[in-house]
């Protein structure tokens, strides 16, 4: 075959070709937008989970939530830094909110290998900044705070 035998232009195979390009395109654009919009979902369902724990006024399974270990209760002492003891202080009765009976996620931000989460609780203006670590899915109280403006 040389040069002038060259096939000849079918505009049908080419529509085709472009259609398809463009459709993946877009879909390249859908699925971005999806992952950019739902990156922080795990670490927001779970601060979501240890509130509904609390809420439910189960400490010991939202003990086991804040450190991704359900059954905490066999060995304690790996948690001596911060006891079951002072998280029912900060999170039952007489911590800082009272009774916590509602929540609200009010945003989430990705910071260094974590989620900053910050919660709404019981309706009070001033959020409550918790830190997912991504990796070992632990919650803590957040060395970052955010702004809510």
């Amino acid at each position: 075959m040389t040069l002038l035998d060259a096939p000849s232009y079918d505009p049908g195979k080419a529509r085709r070709r472009r259609n398809l390009l463009i459709a993946g395109l877009i879909a390249c654009l859908v699925l971005t937008g999806f992952l950019w919009w739902f990156w922080d979902w795990p670490q927001e369902h779970r601060v979501n989970q240890f509130f509904a724990a609390v809420e439910a006024r189960d400490l010991p399974k939202a003990f086991g939530i804040w450190n991704h270990d359900p059954d905490w209760q066999q060995h304690t002492q790996l948690y001596a830094q911060y006891p079951y003891g002072r998280f029912e202080t900060d999170w039952g009765h007489s911590s800082d909110w009272g009774d916590i009976k509602t929540h609200k996620i009010l945003m989430a931000k990705t910071v260094g290998s974590g989620v900053v989460v910050g919660v709404e609780v019981n309706g009070q203006k001033t959020p409550v900044f918790l830190w997912v670590e991504r990796k070992t899915k632990t919650i803590g109280f957040s060395p970052v705070q955010l702004s809510t403006d």
